[in-house]
């Protein structure tokens, strides 16, 4: 019989955070082995809960929630998220600027494939959330990285992106607060990126899905803020990470800036909203409920809550390590530590956790499955409880003894 294979489309397509070292820990999980899961950002297996209130507001608007909406989300939670960015300066956003989707993860892939065509370069950060980079290559662009400066507190090297811009070059991704090495990017930062792509006629997607979760005095600043009449921004952001409710699905996209020139793009998204009917109903209620009322992640990202210790210290113990060393996060659920090579000359990272997997039964995710340079470094979830993360990164460093 002729063989059946995978579409030429998913050539350069990884998502390395749910790849093949997941599915050797899951293999191990069959054999009878307990594996601690520090791959992704979920807070509700380590006991995080949602707001009671968005429980009780969707259980209310249930019987209601049975039929499709409107493609774009129903109406009271496009108008919160309008008016939650009205509050935080941009005053000209409106309810026809919004579009729920099923999580942001969703909506990249939807607002890319609107707007990529073959051959269109994106500029996307390294290290990256990597479902920017395989989004872009599925809709037939070409990710092109620019370096985040470890040394600099991971910020966004700007001379790297301008050196990086050709006559292809359609759009430049912010992730901030960044997945994965926690940094939330200044004010001066910003505008830099902003402005380079005003000169060079770029839209910036600007994925904010961590902005309520920061540490000590960072502080986020929307990319929109800065963005202004001239430059095309579409924020992305929701409910799953600071509400806790990654299940539920629930995510936006706001559009800014100058939309007159961007009708024709505009109007294929609004298309592809409509082609998959519209987001999760029952979710869709939980919006306008989290964003306008109390506020229950400021207990978890301040001294005393488990978002601010845990993050602490997993950063304090990873440094404690010989030869590893981990910039200090300001916002976000993970740390991205370094491997000295001098000390761990590591040729392949992606064999390095499968191994450490297979030893201490602590699942990680590779460096280069963010889209790294280098194989020197790995991405751990702070989510655990403190004992829980010294335990871990106790095996890590047992690990570690044996490679140096």
């Amino acid at each position: 019989m002729r063989r059946i294979r995978q579409s030429d489309k998913l050539k350069h397509v990884r998502y390395d955070v749910r790849g093949p070292i997941l599915t050797e820990a899951q293999r191990l999980e069959a054999e009878g082995h307990k594996i601690l899961k520090l791959n992704i950002g979920n807070p509700a297996p380590f006991g995080f809960e949602a707001p009671e209130s968005i429980l009780a507001d969707m259980i209310h608007h249930l019987p209601n929630a049975q039929g499709y909406s409107d493609g774009r989300g129903i109406y009271s939670a496009r108008t919160a998220v309008a008016q939650y960015y009205q509050s935080r300066g941009l005053k000209d956003c409106a309810v026809e600027d919004v579009i729920i989707g099923n999580g942001v993860s969703e909506l990249i892939t939807m607002v890319l494939q609107a707007f990529v065509d073959d051959g269109n370069e994106i500029l996307v950060p390294a290290p990256d959330y990597p479902l920017w980079t395989a989004a872009v290559s599925l809709s037939g662009g070409t990710p092109v990285h620019y370096r985040c400066d470890e040394a600099n507190g991971w910020n966004p090297d700007l001379a790297d992106i301008e050196a990086k811009i050709t006559e292809h070059t359609w759009a430049l991704v912010i992730i901030n607060p960044n997945n994965p090495t926690g940094a939330v990017y200044s004010e001066k930062t910003l505008r830099g990126l902003v402005d380079i792509a005003r000169r060079h006629q770029l839209v910036v997607f600007a994925d904010e899905i961590y902005e309520k979760i920061l540490f000590d005095d960072a502080v986020h600043h929307h990319a929109a803020t800065f963005c202004g009449d001239d430059v095309l921004c579409l924020t992305f952001s929701g409910l799953s990470k600071a509400y806790r409710v990654c299940g539920y699905r629930a995510g936006w996209v706001m559009i800014s800036g100058p939309k007159e020139v961007a009708e024709d793009f505009l109007e294929g998204l609004v298309l592809l909203a409509n082609m998959r009917m519209c987001a999760n109903v029952p979710a869709q209620h939980a919006i306008q409920t989290a964003l306008g009322g109390y506020q229950s992640i400021n207990e978890l990202i301040v001294p005393g809550g488990r978002f601010y210790d845990q993050s602490k210290l997993a950063w304090k113990l990873l440094n404690d390590i010989p030869g590893v060393s981990c910039v200090q996060p300001h916002g976000a659920m993970y740390c991205f530590p370094r491997l000295d090579p001098e000390v761990y000359p590591i040729e392949n990272d992606e064999e390095f956790v499968l191994d450490l997997l297979r030893a201490k039964k602590i699942l990680v995710t590779h460096g280069t499955g963010f889209n790294w340079f280098e194989p020197d470094h790995f991405r751990l979830v702070t989510l655990p409880s403190e004992d829980v993360l010294a335990e871990a990164i106790g095996r890590i460093g047992d690990f570690l003894a044996t490679r140096r």
